[in-house]
């Protein structure tokens, strides 16, 4: 799972990131709220932690331009301790809310909480469940294998942006992974047989995408 923390206090960030990638999370982070936004447009997270206080763009308005985006979960991290401080946050979109100072673990509690409350992605009538590794259409079980949920998962979760044969072969297959770069091209072709050929779309001579036209 993919988590951006963004925090102007460095030695939080480098705290937090080794918490949460002890735990299996893919970790970005950022100092300040437009570098927040910068990784934001670029990559799809199943969840954001934003600190309230930072230097360009605090945490309010950070999470109320992401919620207008996308419906990531969002928790907010603040020294405020007001109940009007924590409906602020809430009403700015924030799916979550902890107050300073808070150990790591909680943290990482309430952080699992949150994803796995996002566990099911819904494209159309394609149904992606992350927690079974299994992939619906018109609720009826494709039988994916492990190869084709991974394939997708890694196109969904990167929704819009392209991915080249070698970047899906390591992500996907892993980086040890010996062999064609074509094999991709077979799972893709396979994928596509179960889900229908509008979900991914070819790039020739670049790479893949997962697009979701139906929004």
């Amino acid at each position: 799972m993919n988590v951006l923390i963004a925090d102007d206090e460095k030695q939080m960030l480098s705290i937090l990131r080794a918490y949460f990638e002890k735990e299996g999370f893919q970790v970005d982070t950022a100092g300040d709220g437009q570098a927040a936004l910068n990784l934001f447009y670029e990559k799809v997270y199943d969840l954001v932690i934003l600190d309230w206080m930072m230097q360009k763009g605090n945490g309010i308005a950070t999470c109320r331009e992401m919620k207008e985006k996308r419906d990531t979960k969002i928790l907010l991290l603040t020294a405020k301790s007001e109940v009007e401080d924590e409906i602020i946050a809430l009403e700015a979109g924030a799916d979550d809310y902890l107050r300073k100072p808070f150990h790591p673990r909680v943290l990482i509690a309430r952080a699992k909480r949150l994803v796995r409350s996002n566990q099911q992605w819904k494209y159309g009538d394609i149904t992606i469940n992350f927690e079974a590794k299994k992939i619906y259409r018109k609720d009826v079980d494709l039988m994916a294998t492990r190869i084709e949920f991974e394939l997708v998962k890694c196109l969904a979760t990167h929704k819009g942006q392209i991915l080249s044969r070698k970047q899906l072969l390591d992500r996907v297959w892993g980086l040890d992974y010996i062999g064609e770069e074509r094999t991709v091209d077979t799972h893709i072709r396979r994928v596509r047989e179960k889900v229908g050929e509008y979900w991914i779309k070819t790039h020739r001579g670049i790479g893949y995408s997962w697009e979701d036209n139906h929004e």
